[in-house]
């Protein structure tokens, strides 16, 4: 059993980080729509809206298998304590997108004054975090 609650840890991480990567670049997109085109921003808006409510639930269930393996099968150690932090980060920033999208539905509040350049560096940080959470769970420095 614990190798198909591994497999379904894997999987949803997987899928909830597809949805981290590509979010923040339709945000990145609606940052340089010009001013009269409200069409392309409706599409844009709506394709960010359908990807976040698909990414949420993956998001849960990439939790539920992994607290199952962590509180289930005692899978831990010290670098646990880490990627645990890491996984508080990526819940946030999860979190953060959503009121993001919600600013740039409304057409207020600081998601529609930042650059296009801004969403290009703040779509950076969940690589960051895979790398750091990867190299965490393999190589297990601590």
């Amino acid at each position: 059993m614990y190798l198909w609650i591994k497999a379904l840890h894997i999987i949803f991480v997987t899928s909830w980080f597809a949805g981290l990567f590509y979010l923040p670049r339709i945000f990145v997109n609606l940052a340089m729509v010009p001013a009269g085109s409200a069409a392309e921003r409706e599409r844009l808006l709506l394709m960010a809206r359908k990807l976040y409510r698909f990414m949420t639930p993956l998001a849960v269930l990439a939790l539920v298998f992994g607290l199952w393996l962590w509180l289930g099968y005692g899978v831990g150690g010290g670098w646990m304590h880490a990627k645990l932090a890491l996984v508080a980060l990526l819940i946030g920033y999860h979190l953060y997108c959503g009121q993001l999208l919600k600013q740039f539905q409304a057409g207020t509040g600081a998601a529609i004054t930042r650059s296009h350049v801004w969403y290009r560096v703040f779509n950076e940080a969940p690589v960051l975090v895979l790398f750091a959470v990867v190299i965490l769970v393999v190589v297990k420095p601590f």
